[in-house]
């Protein structure tokens, strides 16, 4: 039997890299390099779109869309690691755990749109939660979250990493203060929320790792332990820890390195709040495409990655 063949359109990006390190330990797999001087070369990206069996899409927004647009067969799966198609509704959300029918779709779809890094923090903790009726869909969410300087790609990470690098980067840079995130649609989508939650991301002095926190004052923190508890029980990738986490404190680059995600809840009575603990480029990005392209080809979820 032939193995699957997989093109990655933008490998150079972060988290093409990321991919490629992936599956290149991988023999189940075939993966197709495009010739460097060619990599933005229209005719010889289509040849190669239209011959892989599972493409991963790892370009901006409108590069992605025009991807879409040169795959000319009917066979050819797309797993796009962009903005460009996460609150499409022809296209599957790429999150597994969220409910039976999120994996079985994700399992026969041609198109899957992978989630965002600080969406998948605020989603895992929200859509249980609104699903199961425990916090009503019009509640005023508020969330932040705080990442490594690796989600903002190759700039961010050149900008971090330089030696003559602004003193203040020693300490972490709150942004998007217009509050208007790219990640914002398609939080209220996937969890069925009537508006959008306010949202402050910030970004930290280390590399990869993620800490998104969502605030519920007036919601029982051992209700919505229980309820996430009962909802990811028996999951690979999504766990949740004992009542007020694994220790004291939570350090947001705890997960760094795998692509599993831990949720934490902490509170009381009055007053509650859900941290995910994730690796930005773990299952917020790379591990998480890697796992749904294993499910669409029906392999062992977690071949070639790291709980």
């Amino acid at each position: 039997m032939s193995k699957p063949k997989i093109y990655i359109d933008g490998k150079e990006g972060t988290t093409g890299l990321q991919i490629y390190e992936r599956l290149g330990k991988r023999d189940d797999v075939e993966l197709l390099l495009i010739d460097e001087d060619k990599r933005k070369d229209t005719e010889e990206r289509r040849r190669f779109l239209n011959a892989a069996d599972i493409v991963f899409l790892c370009l901006p927004d409108a590069a992605a869309k025009e991807a879409v647009t040169l795959i000319e067969n009917d066979h050819t799966r797309v797993i796009d690691a962009s903005t460009a198609h996460r609150t499409d509704p022809d296209w599957d959300y790429g999150f597994a755990e969220l409910s039976k029918a999120h994996r079985a779709a994700i399992a026969g779809s041609k198109r899957v749109a992978n989630p965002g890094c600080h969406a998948s923090g605020f989603i895992s903790s929200v859509y249980p939660l609104v699903a199961r009726g425990v916090v009503p869909e019009d509640f005023a969410f508020t969330c932040s979250s705080l990442t490594g300087y690796s989600g903002g790609g190759k700039k961010m990470i050149a900008e971090y990493e330089d030696a003559e690098r602004d003193s203040r980067h020693d300490s972490e840079r709150i942004y998007g203060l217009n509050l208007h995130h790219k990640h914002l649609p398609e939080m209220e989508y996937v969890c069925g929320l009537m508006h959008a939650p306010v949202f402050v991301p910030i970004v930290g002095d280390f590399y990869k790792g993620m800490a998104t926190t969502v605030m519920l004052p007036g919601v029982d923190a051992h209700i919505v332990h229980d309820t996430l508890a009962e909802h990811y029980a028996n999951q690979n990738f999504v766990t949740v820890a004992p009542t007020g986490g694994d220790e004291n404190v939570i350090y947001a680059n705890t997960m760094a390195g795998r692509d599993s995600l831990r949720l934490i809840v902490c509170g009381h009575e009055e007053q509650t709040i859900v941290t995910a603990l994730f690796d930005n480029l773990g299952k917020g990005a790379s591990g998480a495409a890697v796992q749904n392209m294993n499910i669409m080809l029906g392999l062992e979820e977690t071949t070639g990655l790291t709980l």
